[in-house]
């Protein structure tokens, strides 16, 4: 196997996921790093796509898939129902969605986090987790 396509393993994870380190996982993660907003695949494959890179769709979805699942970008579903994608902070964080232009905030949320363990709690859940993501209007879209 050529260098530039070996095999890795995530460590930082634990997740033991593989993937192989290609020029094309490469584009991926540097247009998402370039991105402030939550974006689909589709929408990362046209970024490539413009800036001269000759890339598949099913390759863009596989590389963000496998990046969510190393925990290298945050994933919501949008109000349409398709899977959005986008380079985070680290930590247990929310986010504050704008319909309109897909301007971001990430927030935290310390009566959520208590409502969730009161839940789990009540239900006699353990090993919880959740996420939630606000959607709404910015003050630029809102017209402020």
């Amino acid at each position: 196997m050529a260098a530039r396509e070996q095999e890795t393993t995530a460590p930082e994870t634990g997740l033991g996921v593989r993937q192989r380190a290609t020029w094309q996982r490469a584009a991926v993660s540097a247009a998402v790093a370039g991105l402030q907003e939550f974006r689909s695949a589709q929408q990362v494959c046209d970024v490539l796509r413009a800036e001269g890179r000759a890339i598949g769709m099913s390759t863009v979805y596989r590389a963000l898939q496998a990046m969510a699942e190393l925990k290298q970008v945050d994933v919501l579903r949008g109000d349409d129902g398709e899977m959005l994608y986008r380079r985070c902070g680290h930590g247990h964080h929310h986010h504050l969605v704008c319909r309109v232009c897909g301007a971001t905030v990430e927030v935290t949320g310390e009566a959520v986090e208590r409502w969730a363990d009161r839940v789990a709690e009540k239900h006699h859940y353990t090993d919880i987790s959740h996420s939630v993501e606000i959607f709404g209007r910015c003050a630029d879209c809102a017209g402020s």
